[in-house]
């Protein structure tokens, strides 16, 4: 679960996935080059699979979110080269692999950018309503797909539409001195509140 500040914390609605509104569970980034091995890789991010498990279990609609580069990629000018396709490390971790039944590739930060995403989300829309975020990295990769699905809803005024990240199934990474995983996921959580995107502890 990310670590957020008390104050904060007991702002966040309790929700269950029975409480939502034809749900779609975006599982991001629970891939082996984010949390096993590789360059961006953070074991410390697999606490957040238990929970994450017990969700997509329960879930009638998932789609699985992975990295997926060519080794010429524009991202590798602002990060370390990570995840490249056909890789393991653009794969998804075991423990979650026998849940997943849709995948969707990256090729930057931002799941709604993605061709793949594109030519689902009139479909998505469609048969959907709450669009729910877990995985990892909360600071990027979660709040890169949570604000360009947010700002899509209110440009376009659809009013049943939510998107909800919960954040006892988000994670990030921690560098010390460098990326620190408690600010990273403060910072972001506060940005999505700001955002009206519904940040909650889901249960």
């Amino acid at each position: 679960m990310a670590k957020l500040k008390p104050e904060t914390m007991d702002t966040l609605a309790r929700t269950s996935l029975s409480e939502l509104q034809r749900p779609h569970v975006f599982v991001v980034d629970m891939i082996n080059g984010f949390i096993k091995e590789g360059a961006l890789s953070d074991s410390y991010i697999m606490h957040i699979t238990n929970p994450i498990q017990d969700l997509v279990k329960q879930a009638h609609a998932t789609t699985f979110i992975c990295d997926s580069h060519n080794l010429d990629a524009k991202e590798f000018d602002a990060y370390p080269i990570h995840c490249i396709k056909d890789t393991s490390e653009s794969e998804v971790i075991d423990e979650l692999q026998p849940l997943v039944k849709r995948l969707i590739h990256k090729n930057s930060t931002n799941t709604f950018m993605a061709k793949e995403f594109q030519d689902q989300l009139p479909d998505l829309l469609s048969q959907f309503d709450d669009f729910v975020l877990v995985g990892c990295c909360t600071d990027i990769c979660i709040l890169h797909f949570a604000l360009s699905l947010q700002t899509f809803i209110n440009e376009h005024n659809l009013s049943d539409k939510r998107v909800i990240v919960p954040m006892n199934m988000v994670e990030t990474y921690d560098i010390p001195e460098v990326h620190s995983r408690d600010k990273a996921n403060q910072t972001a959580c506060e940005l999505m509140i700001n955002n009206g995107i519904q940040v909650v502890v889901m249960e």
